[in-house]
């Protein structure tokens, strides 16, 4: 009796061997950088600057999550806040250095290091990024105890929910080597359900934490957000995403924040070149090392 295979456009079902191995790269966009071990592959010395806080990180939506909560506390007047960020090229492997391994033994960014303690403290995972500065800077998270935990659920919703935004949907509608069906399908129903969830929620709360903005705001934001304002995946009409008005109205009102507009700037090395700032280590940085005046004036010289 012949095997019955099921046809997804000309790929045929895939029967698993009984001990899978590494072979050759899955194809698709990342998958040069992607492998099933942990570890070093390389020396490589991180850079370290002139503040307390070394930040090594990529502007996507979980790089953005810390240097938009960076850039609130300095507009909120914490400027023992003031950092250096160095932009970590994953795209090249830079999260393999020996120090980024260091830093962050998951090789992924961001990572966070704290020269202000008796020895530098790693912070590694956005999620404990957000919540470590918040702490130690005593701002964006609740006074108040009872209100503590809804903070903390949404923050721990976002990070368990945006992995089927961004490596599965993201991933297989955007970045796979070719269309399937299948995965799309079920991935497009998990977003759609989220983006739900999150338009329930705002029908009655300015934030995600009532009328207190805080980092549960920062963490969501980059990720549904950019899905919203159609800057990741392409996306946004295919989700039918701005039928979801309350999360519409919550990501417009935060996109137009300025420290919001200057977070997502930092360590960008893609995109339009006045919205890259590649390295940030000063407020004016905005202003004269943005990617575009830094090639005009080489252009010049």
């Amino acid at each position: 009796m012949k095997e019955e295979k099921i046809s997804n456009s000309k790929h045929d079902e895939y029967v698993p061997p009984k001990v899978w191995k590494w072979e050759q790269e899955s194809g698709g966009t990342f998958a040069n950088i992607n492998r099933p071990i942990a570890g070093a592959t390389h020396d490589k010395k991180l850079p370290i600057g002139n503040h307390p806080l070394q930040l090594y990180s990529l502007a996507t939506p979980n790089g953005q999550k810390v240097t938009i909560l960076l850039e609130e506390l300095l507009a909120a007047g914490h400027s023992d806040a003031e950092y250096d960020a160095y932009l970590i090229n994953i795209g090249e492997g830079e999260q393999f250095g020996s120090d980024f391994v260091d830093a962050n033994p998951n090789s992924k960014i961001p990572a966070l290091v704290d020269h202000s303690t008796a020895e530098p403290t790693r912070v590694f995972e956005s999620g404990a990024i957000l919540l470590y500065l918040a702490e130690k800077h005593q701002a964006f998270m609740p006074t108040d105890a009872s209100k503590r935990p809804e903070m903390l659920s949404w923050l721990m919703w976002q990070m368990g929910s945006a992995p089927y935004l961004g490596g599965g949907f993201g991933h297989f509608y955007a970045y796979a080597p070719y269309k399937m069906e299948y995965p799309i399908n079920r991935f497009a129903m998990e977003v759609k359900r989220q983006l739900d969830v999150l338009d329930r929620h705002l029908a009655d709360n300015q934030f995600m934490c009532g009328d207190d903005y805080t980092i549960a705001d920062m963490a969501i934001w980059p990720w549904y957000g950019s899905v919203v304002l159609n800057r990741a995946y392409s996306a946004a009409e295919f989700l039918d995403a701005t039928s979801y008005k309350n999360l519409l109205r919550w990501t417009n009102e935060i996109d137009a924040r300025p420290a919001v507009k200057r977070g997502r700037m930092v360590n960008r090395g893609f995109g339009p070149l006045e919205e890259q700032l590649r390295e940030r280590h000063d407020a004016s940085d905005f202003e004269l090392r943005t990617q575009d005046k830094l090639e005009a004036a080489e252009k010049e010289g």
